[in-house]
């Protein structure tokens, strides 16, 4: 029986994030939702200082955090012929940045035994038109995981969920995603559950 943790989920209230947190709580974990607006505590991820006021907060309310997930990141979908040096920093910022600092002020934060768990897509390995920066972005965050894993203190450890198009999300981006198989949002909470639950790091967990 694995033991239950205390789970901090950013970006519990999109599609992703609604899934992870009810998987989470059917496994018994205490899950604290921490997102911009309507969650737990507060917290914008692309301002440093406030994930150094949110990691406060958490020592003050809850004590000691087992297991970050983050469920957040947005970044600009434009043709590469009307990106802006603007959209690639906003996309790099909203998505690779914030994550990292999740994990860059976590080491003073969490105990030895603590895991990070990041979100990437499929788009790091396959490609779609106006997608670029989310290639990009995807493709920083999966490095910087493998990297990372190989220098957190301790036992902490970091993965990184890479999933697919949502059936759930077909209506918004089925479109985009042509010939892709879309699969159950509740295979990708599964895959956090895999990486908070488990033993591994640098691994991207790919949903597919």
């Amino acid at each position: 029986m694995n033991a239950k943790q205390k789970v901090v989920l950013i970006g519990a209230n999109g599609t992703l994030g609604r899934a992870v947190h009810r998987a989470l709580r059917e496994r018994g974990h205490q899950v604290v939702t921490a997102s911009r607006k309507d969650a737990d505590v507060l917290v914008d991820i692309t301002d440093p200082e406030s994930v150094r006021a949110m990691y406060e907060e958490l020592a003050e309310r809850i004590g000691a955090v087992d297991a970050v997930a983050c469920a957040a990141g947005s970044v600009p979908w434009r043709p590469l012929t009307e990106l802006t040096t603007a959209d690639i920093r906003g996309g790099l910022e909203g998505k690779v940045v914030g994550q990292i600092e999740l994990v860059r002020q976590g080491v003073a934060h969490l105990p030895a035994h603590a895991s990070y768990t990041l979100v990437t897509g499929i788009l790091a390995r396959e490609p779609l038109l106006t997608g670029s920066v989310a290639s990009l972005a995807n493709g920083a965050v999966e490095a910087f995981v493998r990297a990372a894993a190989i220098e957190l203190p301790g036992r902490q450890r970091v993965n990184a969920v890479s999933p697919t198009v949502f059936e759930e999300s077909l209506d918004v981006y089925g479109d985009a995603f042509a010939g892709f198989d879309a699969v159950p949002v509740a295979r990708a909470a599964n895959a956090y559950v895999k990486s908070i639950e488990g033993h591994r790091t640098g691994q991207i967990f790919r949903v597919e």
